[in-house]
Parts: C-alpha cells; sequence; structure tokens
C-alpha cells in the first residue's frame, strides 16, 4: 500500500487567501476573459475581431498569452488551433474556464448597473417599436436635471414578450410597453405600472370590398379569412385566448408573421392576399399613410363578439416598491412621476 499523499490544509485567512493566489490568475485580464467568450461564440480568431472591431493578430496574442498562463496554472492549454479554416477546439479547461469568464463579466456588469442605479447615474428605460413615443414625450422635462447632474439615460428596445423578464432580471429600470387585459378592468399585475392608452384591435387587408365589405369581422368570419399571423408576442395572446392554445390550426393561416413591416410588405406588394391582425393605432397609420407599405391598404373593424373582450393596455411598468428605497429627486422617481404627470387620464 502505498503511502498518502500530503494533506493541503485550507487557510482560513481570508487576507492569506487572496495574497496566495497563483501569479498566472493575476495576470489574467477582464479584456482576455470577453475574447475567450467571444471566440467561443464565433469560433474563429477572425470573427471575433470583427465582433471586437480590433485586428486578427490582436486576437491570437491574447489567446496565445491565455493558454500559455492555463498550461502554467493547470498544465493544459484552452483552446487548440485546428485545420484551415476550421474553428478552434475548446479542451476541457478551456470550456469550463471560458464559462467563468462569461459569468464574471455578468455578474461584474451587473454589479456596476446596480451600482450605477442605486446613485442614480443610469437610469435604463426599455421600450418597444410602438411606445418610445412615451418616453419622447416625457424626457425633456427632466432632460435639463438629468444632464446637470450627470445622469445618463440609456434606451433599449425590448420586444413585448421578453420585457417582463428584462424587469426581473434587473436589465433595465423601466419598461415602457403593452400586455392584453379584459376590457375596463384595472390590471392585476406584480409591477408598479402607469396606464397610458387602451385600444382595440383591427385588420389591414388588400382584399376587394366584395372578398370582405366594410363591416366588422366576427370571431366565426375570422376564422375563414386568409390572414397573416403573427408566430408570438402580444398579438399572438389575443388570438390565443379566443381561439386555444392551437389557434393556427382553427385559423387560415396564409402565412407567419414576426415583424409588422414585413407582413405590410406582403399585402402592399399583392404577393398575397388576406388581412393581417394589428392594434387599431398601427392600422390607422398604415391607411393614413404614414408606415411604409400601408398605401392603398384598408381598415376593417373587429365585431364584439369576441370573448373574453380583451384591450391591448399600453402604460409604463417598474419593479414593485424598488422606487421607495430611493430619495424622492432620485432620478428613477423624477422619471416615474414625469410619467405619472404626463399619463393620459385613468379609467
Amino acid at each position: 500500500m502505498s503511502a498518502p499523499g500530503p494533506v493541503q490544509l485550507r487557510s482560513t485567512d481570508p487576507l492569506a487567501e487572496l495574497l496566495g493566489r497563483p501569479s498566472e490568475i493575476l495576470d489574467i485580464t477582464f479584456d482576455q476573459l470577453r475574447t475567450l467568450v467571444v471566440v467561443r461564440h464565433t469560433g474563429s480568431a477572425l470573427r471575433a475581431a470583427r465582433a471586437l472591431g480590433r485586428e486578427q493578430s490582436s486576437v491570437q496574442k491574447q489567446l496565445s498569452t491565455l493558454n500559455d498562463l492555463a498550461q502554467r496554472a493547470v498544465g493544459e492549454t484552452l483552446v487548440l488551433k485546428q485545420g484551415r479554416g476550421q474553428d478552434f477546439l475548446f479542451t476541457p479547461t478551456g470550456e469550463q474556464i471560458a464559462d467563468l469568464a462569461a459569468n464574471t463579466l455578468e455578474a461584474w456588469n451587473d454589479g456596476v448597473h446596480s451600482a450605477r442605479r442605486r446613485l442614480g447615474s443610469t437610469i435604463t428605460v426599455g421600450t418597444t417599436e410602438f411606445t418610445i413615443k412615451f418616453l419622447g414625450e416625457t424626457w425633456p422635462h427632466v432632460r435639463e436635471d438629468f444632464e446637470r447632474r450627470g445622469v445618463e439615460l440609456k434606451i433599449v428596445h425590448v420586444r413585448t414578450r421578453d420585457f417582463w423578464a428584462k424587469l426581473d432580471a434587473q436589465q433595465v429600470d423601466l419598461i415602457c410597453g403593452s400586455f392584453a387585459a379584459e376590457r375596463g378592468k384595472l390590471p392585476n399585475l406584480d409591477y408598479d405600472f402607469i396606464e397610458w392608452n387602451r385600444e382595440g384591435l383591427a385588420l389591414l387587408t388588400n382584399l376587394t370590398t366584395r372578398e370582405l365589405p366594410d363591416r366588422p369581422v366576427g370571431y366565426a368570419t375570422l376564422r375563414k379569412l386568409p390572414l397573416l399571423a403573427p408566430t408570438a408576442g402580444l398579438l399572438a395572446e389575443f388570438l390565443h385566448r379566443w381561439y386555444g392554445p392551437d389557434y393556427r390550426a382553427g385559423l387560415t393561416v396564409i402565412a407567419d408573421i414576426d415583424a409588422l413591416n414585413y407582413g405590410l410588405g406582403l399585402l402592399h406588394s399583392q404577393l398575397l392576399h388576406g388581412c393581417l391582425i394589428t392594434t387599431r393605432a398601427v392600422a390607422e397609420a398604415a391607411v393614413a399613410g404614414r408606415l411604409p407599405g400601408g398605401e392603398g391598404l384598408r381598415l376593417v373593424e373587429l365585431a364584439d363578439d369576441y370573448r373574453p373582450h380583451l384591450e391591448l393596455v399600453t402604460g409604463v411598468f417598474g419593479r414593485r416598491h424598488e422606487r421607495e428605497h430611493y430619495a424622492a429627486d432620485h432620478p428613477l422617481n423624477l422619471l416615474w412621476q414625469e410619467f405619472a404627470r404626463h399619463a393620459p387620464t385613468q379609467i
């Protein structure tokens, strides 16, 4: 029986732990870690260099440095170069370090953003394509104060289906967005909310009045019409709640639409003849010529026989009670107050 190897005792002194870190680890920079993660996503030094906006030789030099540090620290390199034109091969250590690097960078980014949010030096507002106007109406009233105090306003585009997750993950501080709610009822949300607007849906169509008369389209009629249907998002939720989870099988879907402009283009070009379901405001803007591709289309109302009675409710969302932890003059509170001041009358 061989003698047991030496037992390594872990120090209970935090300072000693910090001072005892291997120099190879301390030599790694955040920029090198980011490069490693980008290389794993893109596969090659050339594509990583393009994504990072730098020379390919710079990326290759960083990978070489990381390989050398890893070889000295753990006895295995991180990436292996394969044949010409082939992607890098990540070793098991490389995969582990790349995961650790991605998590480290995300944690630091979240920490910095959290600190900036607490101090009020950065406010991030997410908007959809159709709700950015709310921020546009409110921003001029706080702009001077924000600029005087050095507060940075960041605006990010979010899709409706993503904004709850972005709020929960603290990637944004406020969201200007919409959701489906029953007509006339106050929303029951787990978020602070300022209601801005309510509206119904309508159809945009290039069908003739003989094919589709100018009268409201009822629940049963919509089933039979050639429909450009949304694949996901808020409008899909309306159809789901009206026609059930398998709504696509119960409707006459002639095209899957994941973007409004694509649907408008199909109808305007006459490549397809049918109907596009959208919000009333969008339909009005399209037929009035304020949206590209809306020229020549007709707006047709939806009848009142859809159940449940749903409306598109639009407004501003924030995390529940978060603002209570900040002073009254914190930028997040000031911006929220301006949203509330400029919102139309609540129901």
